[in-house]
């Protein structure tokens, strides 16, 4: 749920910043293979406490949901409801790892207090799903109106 970064940038982002002096890097053993324990150095830790002094900006919305109710008038309401209902399982999924990282936050005494505003934060995100997809069931049900694609509006033509 969490995505600041495409799963590409997981391993590249911190050898970028041990280059920039931010992070140290050690090798230990790993499962099956030996792997890179980054550490944050002084200068990345006072680098962090700059940034966290900036302003905070809203982060765009990235949602394939509304992504399908921005093309229900060419695919159809029918198609769009029964597609966003779809989002039921994928929203539980979440909250089952949401749960998962609430009851493991007392594990970590020191971030506890962040760990669980962040779930709060994020359960809101899910509700606030399930808000909406109670509302496209309702407001898109057959019963509500027309169910399948709208016309599209031929442009003017100008002489």
């Amino acid at each position: 749920m969490l995505d600041w970064a495409g799963e590409s940038r997981y391993y590249t982002e911190p050898k970028r910043l041990a280059l920039l002096g931010y992070l140290d890097a050690r090798k230990e053993p790993g499962r099956t293979r030996e792997r890179t324990v980054y550490t944050l150095t002084r200068r990345g830790l006072e680098a962090l406490r700059a940034w966290a002094r900036t302003p905070v900006e809203f982060t765009p919305v990235k949602s394939e949901a509304l992504i399908r109710m921005l093309i229900a008038d060419l695919v159809g309401e029918t198609a769009t409801r029964e597609g966003i209902a779809t989002l039921r399982a994928d929203l539980a999924d979440v909250s089952a790892r949401l749960d998962e990282a609430e009851e493991s936050a007392g594990a970590i005494p020191h971030r506890e207090k962040y760990l669980r505003l962040t779930v709060a934060y994020l359960r809101g995100l899910v509700h606030l799903h399930y808000e909406w997809i109670e509302r496209v069931e309702r407001e898109l049900s057959p019963s509500a109106g027309n169910a399948g694609p709208r016309r599209a509006r031929q442009p003017r033509r100008r002489d």
